[in-house]
């Protein structure tokens, strides 16, 4: 089977002939691999099964406006004097006397769609990052977008309904290109549950997440979404209104063997290996042996897609890197 066709079954929760897998990593933990490989090109012979497209639909907005502080296509500005893979945001764009005057950036037909599908047995997946949640508080600010949900329910349905309208277009156009899938990208959760609450998610963030999924659907394509932390108590919810795949299936925060029993026959789930404790913290052989049981257990009967519960981050082991990748690779 090629990597798309193990993708393909596995969200049709058909067994393929392997475990389709997907690697990725933070920068620093590639600058380690490279030191202790002494190879830029150690991942050259890794079999990824996604081809990743992300800055969907608007032009190219980063600029450096200040030392280690850049500014993205919405305005917002991002500090990366700590993290330099995506910074934290340091102003505010938006507030409730502000919105109606606030203007999303220009929307582009993201052409380099049509030319995706050339030369590549890889599955397509278009992702549109920070697209509901996250937008509104890179936007508003965190606390405020919290407090509006239990206090100014005008300005957050307000603003939520803004960023809809747009992703409903970048939807649009993103699919009306050769593509698989979509992914949406929205962390919801912390380690013990969800930021604002099942109650407040499903108020505020449930109906616009079920008509991006259905406009994705309406296209013919799956829809994945990535949300950090343990939100599994909204599963049946992400069931209902059309999810396909989840990621990044956390292991120290939820139970992944109970999740595949209670949700596999409707979800994909898409990470599992333990970036907060196997990868930094194990052993080559602790990290083949966790390997070895996700494929073992999720893997089973399709639906898996095997990666790590988030891009590598710079304190794993670059030893426990390459026992997952042998593990992956000779299965």
């Amino acid at each position: 089977m090629t990597p798309r066709e193990r993708v393909l079954a596995a969200l049709r929760h058909e067994q393929p002939d392997v475990t389709p897998y997907q690697i990725s990593f933070t920068q620093k933990a590639r600058a380690a691999m490279v030191a202790y490989t002494g190879d830029p090109d150690f991942d050259a012979g890794w079999d990824n099964a996604i081809a990743w497209y992300s800055g969907l639909a608007t032009a190219d907005g980063w600029r450096e406006v200040a030392p280690a502080v850049w500014e993205d296509a919405y305005g917002v500005r991002w500090d990366r004097t700590v993290d330099r893979d995506i910074g934290v945001v340091c102003n505010t764009r938006v507030t409730p006397e502000t919105l109606d005057d606030y203007r999303f950036p220009e929307l582009l037909d993201p052409v380099y769609l049509a030319d995706a599908r050339a030369g590549t047995d890889r599955f397509i997946l278009a992702d549109l990052g920070f697209s509901l949640f996250e937008r509104a508080w890179t936007l508003a600010g965190m606390e405020h977008v919290l407090m509006a949900m239990a206090a100014d329910p005008g300005f957050i349905t307000a603003l939520l309904d803004r960023i809809l309208d747009f992703n409903l277009r970048v939807i649009d156009l993103a699919c009306a290109h050769d593509i698989d899938a979509m992914m949406f990208g929205d962390d919801w959760g912390q380690q013990t549950g969800l930021i604002m609450g099942p109650a407040r998610w499903r108020a505020y963030l449930k109906p616009r997440l079920a008509r991006m999924y259905a406009r994705v659907h309406h296209y013919g394509k799956y829809v994945f979404i990535h949300s950090c932390g343990k939100v599994d108590a909204v599963f049946p919810d992400l069931i209902e209104i059309g999810l396909n795949a989840f990621n990044p299936f956390q292991p120290e925060v939820m139970d992944v063997a109970a999740a595949k029993r209670a949700y596999g026959r409707d979800l994909t789930f898409f990470g599992g290996i333990s970036t907060q404790h196997t990868l930094p913290f194990g052993t080559p052989e602790a990290t083949r042996a966790e390997v070895r049981s996700l494929l073992a257990t999720v893997g089973r009967d399709g639906g898996y897609i095997a990666a790590p519960a988030h891009s590598i981050p710079g304190d794993a082991r670059p030893e426990n890197v390459l026992a997952m990748m042998d593990v992956l690779r000779h299965q």
